[in-house]
């Protein structure tokens, strides 16, 4: 863009030298005045050509067909001003409000003049600082004010994926069930297998966490039909060993020990780690096994559960069941 403006400058400094040469009268003297001194201040100071520019205008609206000329010359470079004003305030990192406004003025004097590509240049810095605006809300933890931010610039353009994401990242933060999952799955919906598969991955595990984290507190709650609820919307987006784990303990605590015994075995089969890590997993094993009357597999299997946070709670298990 600046190379194109570059460009631009020079094409008005040659121009407006040729026009002194067919001055008519004092008026379009003024407006050539005020040409000159825009395409002067092109390279060092965009806010002050943009307001020579704006006065072209007005003196050549006033004067009429005398000026048309130079008001079409204005007209022509203008947009482009307003959005490498915008542009430099993105560039200088300055505060995404300040983005904000200065992007919504390159629009309005691009819609103005009628220049559609300076209108969507304009548009994608407003985006930026919508963005960026959003992001600085989330940091601040303003929650409320980052998901209007995010809503501001989906509103003009409904497929900024990341726009999406971070509304996710928002609800999971506010623990907002419904519209962590109903934001996750439009972000999931919007992505291509083969090559997204990386983002693919990252909000289907990130979406799996969070479900699953939210049944082990459910459980923790003594909330085991809101906590098998959970566990169903974590399996959405995958399976893993701790997913089976709470699976297992959810449908213990509800005495279907068929489905307590199955997802034990499920989460056993998964973990490669030392006799500790499957602690649990045995403990859960034993629990369905003792539940459907399997003494001996259940006594075997508290013995390997042994380990750990889970070794009082299997000895007392063991002599409950009066273990060898």
């Amino acid at each position: 863009m600046k190379s194109k403006m570059i460009k631009i400058t020079a094409a008005v400094v040659v121009l407006t030298a040729l026009l002194t040469g067919h001055l008519n009268g004092q008026g379009r003297n003024d407006v050539i005045t005020a040409y000159n001194e825009g395409a002067q201040a092109i390279k060092t100071d965009v806010g002050s050509a943009i307001q020579s520019f704006e006065k072209v205008v007005t003196l050549a609206d006033a004067l009429g067909e005398e000026a048309a000329d130079l008001k079409q010359k204005a007209v022509q470079i203008l947009p482009g001003l307003y959005v490498r004003a915008a542009s430099n305030l993105l560039s200088e990192k300055k505060a995404a409000a300040e983005v904000i406004k200065a992007s919504k003025t390159a629009i309005a004097a691009s819609e103005k003049y009628g220049s559609e590509i300076n209108k969507q240049n304009a548009q994608k810095l407003l985006i930026s600082g919508y963005y960026n605006l959003g992001t600085g809300f989330f940091s601040t933890k303003e929650y409320d004010k980052a998901l209007l931010a995010f809503d501001s610039l989906l509103a003009i353009n409904p497929d900024y994926i990341t726009a999406i994401y971070n509304k996710a990242l928002v609800y999971r933060v506010q623990a907002d069930n419904d519209n962590f999952e109903k934001t996750i799955d439009l972000f999931l919906g919007k992505m291509v297998a083969g090559k997204d598969d990386a983002r693919i991955k990252q909000a289907s595990t990130l979406a799996l966490e969070y479900f699953r984290a939210a049944g082990s507190q459910a459980i923790q709650s003594d909330k085991v039909d809101e906590a098998l609820a959970l566990l169903d919307k974590a399996a959405k987006y995958g399976e893993d060993k701790d997913l089976f784990y709470f699976y297992a303990d959810a449908y213990n605590k509800k005495t279907n020990f068929d489905k307590g015994l199955e997802f034990a075995q499920k989460g056993l089969d998964l973990e490669t780690g030392d006799a500790g890590a499957k602690a649990k997993f045995y403990y859960q094993l034993a629990v369905a096994q003792a539940g459907k009357g399997d003494t001996a597999a259940a006594c075997a299997s508290f013995k390997n559960a042994l380990y750990g946070p889970f070794a009082e709670a299997a000895k007392a298990q063991r002599i409950n069941l009066k273990c060898e």
